[in-house]
């Protein structure tokens, strides 16, 4: 096949750059522009220091759609906007990174769908496709440790999540709960019971697990809210989410890890293991690693992942392969930091 000719905007921050590193060694890809209009001119080097040596392409302020494919690395309500300002050629594929178009009452545009892009959930839908609504960093991490059991119907009334991650989910922009010296040797929650990733995370639980959101007149925050209380946590490191669950369950350990390891066995980058798992395990890369136990009545649920690749730029590449026919492993053979 020709090469996917592939535009970016938003190409300067932490989506962009982890993207541009990915796509500058993908067999298959050509990037076309990497927009940003206040790097216009400048070396991505410049911007994206690891990059010096891999690249001589230079920021954009251009815009057009003689591209495959348009991946937007833009802030919350930004792609919609752009998309408002700029309309895409009805050929051009649109991969969002941002939240826009994640829920359902969200989902149109253009007459068409975007549709969520979980490949553990949504691989068929994906691959006929045109617009993909990449999922969110802590909605990645927290739905992979939960759709085997929604896939049955088991899901049960309460689920408790306690999930830290690190700075580079809060983005490229510096604030007051960002800046090194806050974050470093620290660790506070926030948003507790209230992330809007619980908006997403709950209708896809929905979506296998028919009946499991709440029907009331209340918002769908607060209606995800009332099945998962979910409170989130500021790590002192840069990259990664780790997050522990637990909820009553009848299942044993043994039959929870065949439940698990046959939901996940046809998906090459979730993977469910026996032994305790670290954050370090897929640092770098776009995997996320999962691991059970069985305590009384209760079902642990250990995940881990990358909060800019699996939980963001690697997804959306799987998603890309995925929109174009390649196997969706392809530029993705990403390594950890190891120990």
């Amino acid at each position: 096949m020709n090469n996917i000719k592939v535009g970016i905007v938003g190409s300067a921050g932490y989506t962009g750059g982890e993207l541009l590193r990915i796509l500058i060694y993908h067999p298959n890809v050509e990037i076309v522009f990497a927009n940003s209009a206040s790097n216009a001119g400048n070396k991505l080097y410049k911007v994206h220091n690891d990059l010096l040596g891999d690249t001589e392409l230079t920021f954009s302020s251009d815009f057009h759609s003689d591209i495959d494919v348009l991946f937007l690395c833009v802030g919350h309500g930004d792609a919609r906007k752009f998309l408002d300002a700029h309309p895409v050629d009805a050929s051009v594929k649109i991969i969002d990174l941002s939240q826009d178009y994640r829920l359902r009452a969200n989902t149109m545009y253009q007459g068409e769908k975007f549709i969520y892009g979980l490949p553990e959930l949504n691989r068929d839908a994906i691959k006929s496709a045109r617009y993909i609504a990449n999922p969110g960093c802590f909605a990645t991490n927290i739905q992979l440790a939960l759709l085997p059991l929604a896939s049955e119907g088991i899901l049960p009334n309460q689920i408790h999540v306690n999930a830290t991650t690190g700075s580079t989910g809060a983005g490229q922009k510096p604030g007051p709960t960002t800046h090194f010296s806050w974050r470093n040797n620290n660790l506070s929650a926030y948003k507790s019971f209230e992330h809007q990733h619980l908006q997403e995370i709950s209708e896809s639980l929905d979506q296998l697990q028919n009946g499991f959101l709440p029907q009331s007149e209340k918002s769908l925050l607060d209606r995800a809210a009332e099945k998962i209380n979910f409170v989130p946590q500021r790590g002192d490191f840069a990259r990664g989410i780790f997050s522990t669950i637990y909820l009553e369950s009848d299942l044993s350990e043994r039959e929870a890890y065949e439940l698990y390891e046959r939901y996940y066995a046809s998906h090459p980058f979730t993977h469910v293991f026996k032994e305790n798992i670290d954050l370090k395990q897929v640092v770098n890369t776009n995997k996320s690693i999962i691991h059970l136990e069985k305590h009384g009545n209760k079902l642990l649920v250990l995940n881990a992942t990358d909060n800019l690749l699996k939980g963001a730029s690697g997804q959306a590449v799987q998603n890309m392969n995925l929109l174009f026919g390649l196997d969706e492993r392809t530029g993705l053979n990403l390594k950890s930091i190891g120990f």
